[in-house]
């Protein structure tokens, strides 16, 4: 099983005035009727993936469990950080937090503000990923942007 860590930080500054530090991008819906990362969410439901662990801002709380319900799908747990401080401290929470709870967990930690057309495709990236991750390496994705 892979459990999506989505990473909801951002301090809504570069999109403003649409997307300000209450309500930055992610919880925008910018490129379709759904927010990014409502699109973030439903990108990893399927068969080899369990429920999402997200990590947000105390100030997203409320934000992240509404979109959260309006898709009905339930998180495994929504890490709060008191203060934002970047990517790896987020991760390194998300993963003692899995090693804490399902030890034999596989984590595929995902931004809430990517935008992903080809789903079929990143699906396929990420069960290429889980085995290279079975036989003891990290992975990594990268796009070419456009």
């Amino acid at each position: 099983m892979i459990t999506p860590v989505i990473l909801t930080g951002g301090s809504g500054s570069r999109l403003w005035p649409l997307s300000r530090a209450g309500y930055p991008k992610q919880f925008l819906s910018l490129t379709g009727e759904r927010t990014m990362f409502q699109e973030t969410l439903l990108r990893v439901q399927g068969e080899q993936f369990g429920a999402p662990l997200v990590v947000c801002n105390e100030e997203h709380r409320f934000v992240v469990a509404e979109q959260l319900r309006a898709l009905g799908i339930e998180a495994d747990r929504i890490l709060l950080e008191p203060v934002g401080r970047n990517t790896a401290p987020a991760v390194a929470v998300a993963a003692l937090s899995l090693m804490e709870h399902q030890p034999d967990a596989r984590m595929l930690v995902m931004p809430s503000d990517h935008v992903v057309f080809d789903t079929a495709a990143f699906v396929e990236g990420v069960d290429h990923a889980a085995a290279a991750a079975d036989a003891g390496y990290l992975a990594t994705f990268g796009v070419e942007p456009n």
